[in-house]
């Protein structure tokens, strides 16, 4: 299903990252992980831009030549108000639909952005997720949302974290917004494939070299190689995921 509204994607990336620092410029398969989660968001059928929304810190900097390089769009904001870098990046893009991705997802999946997006579309929310309700794997995180309920957030949320978060606001006032979530067939959620320790950067660099550093691979081709590779997936098994207060 297609729009006449813009559709874009903005991707969040910094190198200030708690447990693994720099993670988005750590190499996988040769190229650096937001490469790879630029290329293939990029896939996506949906999406009419995709851009990277990153601090105006100076340690932030290789993060813009990276997109440089990368043929991308980039804008510098605030490091701790990432609800104010984020919409900017999205009102800067002129979309009118806003899909959010992290840059710490490198098996992110264009199909499972374009089952979102599509949700999303024929429904007509305000706010769209596969992560309110979990079912993927941790990482193929998508969100969507209208510019103009990203703006209500922008103008209204106040807590820490939702500053910090993007999308808590939208998610925690079901009341104010109409929100939908989007699940698959059967439930794979205790799989992460997202990185934030050097553990889990092993996994998806594993990952990355048993389909040799190609990412033309679908999330169901990782599925697959697990159930033929079980003990790759024991990489990462005992991390724990953040709260979401604790940033």
């Amino acid at each position: 299903m297609r729009t006449s509204n813009r559709i874009v994607s903005i991707i969040q990336a910094r190198t200030g990252s708690t447990r693994l620092p720099a993670k988005v410029l750590k190499d996988i398969g040769g190229q650096t992980m937001l490469a790879r989660v630029v290329r293939r968001t990029q896939r996506s059928a949906m999406l009419d831009e995709v851009a990277v929304a990153t601090t105006v810190n100076a340690a932030d900097e290789p993060i813009v030549t990276e997109c440089v390089n990368l043929g991308v769009p980039v804008f510098r904001g605030a490091e701790e108000d990432v609800l104010d870098r984020f919409f900017l990046a999205a009102r800067a893009c002129d979309g009118q639909v806003i899909v959010r991705i992290t840059s710490d997802c490198p098996l992110i999946d264009p199909g499972v952005i374009d089952k979102v997006v599509n949700a999303f579309l024929e429904a007509e929310p305000d706010y769209a997720s596969n992560c309110q309700e979990r079912t993927y794997p941790r990482g193929l995180d998508t969100e969507v949302m209208t510019v103009a309920a990203l703006d209500i957030a922008w103008r209204h949320a106040r807590e820490p974290y939702q500053r910090a978060h993007v999308t808590p606001y939208l998610y925690q006032n079901p009341e104010r917004f109409r929100l939908l979530s989007v699940t698959g067939d059967r439930d794979y959620s205790a799989y992460r494939w997202t990185v934030d320790t050097p553990e889990d950067l092993a996994f998806v660099q594993g990952v990355y070299q048993e389909f040799g550093n190609d990412d033309a691979f679908a999330w169901t081709d990782v599925l697959a190689l697990l159930s033929r590779e079980p003990a790759l997936a024991e990489v990462n098994r005992e991390i724990q995921q953040k709260t979401l207060r604790e940033g």
